[in-house]
């Protein structure tokens, strides 16, 4: 078995350990750790002695016997059996997956989203603290303690290793929802950093939201989520040049787009819209699918995709739904009557400098024939992102405009 096969194998059982462990002893913390320094023997000794019959059952009991020597502080003990790893028989480990549960307790109420979305990664995504950290562009420090002070919030909150019910189980399902959509929004556009996504993000919020669809497959939220997913991941290749720089969605090759992952998703749209009511995710699922089925742009069905987010912001009401229906207003109405929807963006504070809502202002303006206002708008908006890769086509659709207005420049003045 292969270093990469092995690494996906412990990703893999790295939530169902922990649950085990944290059901048993009910220390998250101390629990988290005895996994992951099991997790590190592993990746160590497997390579070279073979994957054992049981993995799951081995890690069990390494993890178990680091966790009691953890609350001994025996430390001779923890040097003889970590000395002797490769002989643990491993025990009978009930076949559960207690991954559900576990990303209910990374998504405690009284932690703040970003605490959520990292202790997620770390304890049920089985990624480092590095990691972690690299991918948010932080220092491994500034991570660790995010990491930890989560961990301490869990313990003083009391909280025990079960599903809620009833409407608080409802009320915590969505804010996992929220946080795998989090993850999987900074994995397939990067808010900072010189790369435009991060692939390992997406597929790890993509292979985590698997595992919740599948404990929950009647969910059509939890569904029409993973939809959104894959119709979405599926067009990550055509979304950059081999230089790097973005290509919009109305230039992308389509040829590129993953067809299976297109299949798979759309077969779960259609899934979730069968259910009595409908939620965001299903929405914006629909409206993924809608693009995903048009052969060239030119194609899409706009009347749809704005039909979609009329209904979108009428159950959710958001700026950036309001900002992406204006898009397709535009294309239905004109530019002048997504502008115009725009205009009622600018009093919202949330949005007030927000690269997205220059950049499609100055798209829109530039359909209208403002070069000049174009070209201010795109200037702005590359100054506004920290993502290194829309800067750069920001400011190269900027000097477009520039460029087109021949040679009086886009004020009138010559150059």
């Amino acid at each position: 078995m292969t270093a990469s096969v092995i690494e996906d194998l412990l990703r893999e059982l790295t939530p169902r350990v922990l649950g085990t462990l944290v059901r048993r002893h009910g220390q998250f913390e101390g629990c988290e750790d005895a996994v992951q320094e099991a997790v590190l023997a592993a990746t160590v000794q497997w390579p070279a002695e073979g994957v054992p019959d049981n993995p799951r059952g081995w890690l069990v009991t390494v993890a178990s016997r680091r966790l009691i020597d953890q609350m001994r502080s025996d430390h001779a003990r923890r040097e003889r059996e970590s000395a002797t790893a490769g002989e643990v028989v491993p025990e009978d480990v009930p076949d559960t997956d207690d991954t559900l549960v576990l990303l209910f307790l990374c998504c405690h109420p009284t932690l703040t989203a970003a605490s959520q979305t990292a202790l997620t990664l770390r304890a049920v995504g089985g990624l480092t603290t590095a990691e972690i950290a690299r991918a948010f562009l932080v220092p491994e420090s500034t991570m660790a303690a995010r990491i930890s002070r989560a961990k301490q919030r869990i313990r003083a909150a009391g909280s025990s290793f079960s599903l809620p019910d009833g409407a608080e189980r409802e009320e915590r399902l969505r804010v996992v929802l929220q946080v795998l959509y989090l993850i999987f929004n900074e994995g397939y556009t990067a808010s900072s950093g010189s790369e435009l996504h991060r692939a390992d993000l997406a597929r790890e919020a993509i292979r985590l939201t698997r595992t919740v669809h599948a404990q929950l497959p009647g969910d059509d939220e939890v569904t029409g989520l993973l939809a959104l997913m894959l119709l979405t991941h599926a067009r990550r290749e055509a979304r950059t040049t081999a230089t790097g720089d973005l290509v919009p969605l109305d230039e992308q090759d389509r040829t590129t787009w993953e067809r299976g992952l297109i299949d798979e998703g759309t077969a779960l749209v259609k899934a979730s819209l069968a259910g009595p009511a409908l939620g965001p995710y299903q929405l914006q699922a629909a409206i993924a699918a809608t693009h995903a089925d048009a052969a060239t742009a030119e194609e899409t069905n706009w009347q749809q995709v704005h039909a979609l987010y009329l209904i979108l912001e009428r159950i959710a009401p958001n700026p950036m739904v309001t900002l992406n229906r204006a898009i397709a207003l535009a294309e239905t109405e004109g530019p002048a009557a997504g502008l115009a929807l725009l205009s009622t963006l600018d009093g919202d504070e949330r949005m007030a400098g927000h690269h997205r809502l220059l950049s499609v202002r100055a798209h829109l303006l530039e359909k209208t024939g403002d070069s000049s206002g174009a070209y201010q708008h795109y200037r702005r908006a590359a100054k506004a992102t920290a993502s290194i890769a829309e800067q750069r086509y920001l400011e190269s659709r900027a000097a477009r405009v520039r460029a087109e207005t021949g040679p009086g420049g886009v004020d009138g003045q010559k150059k």
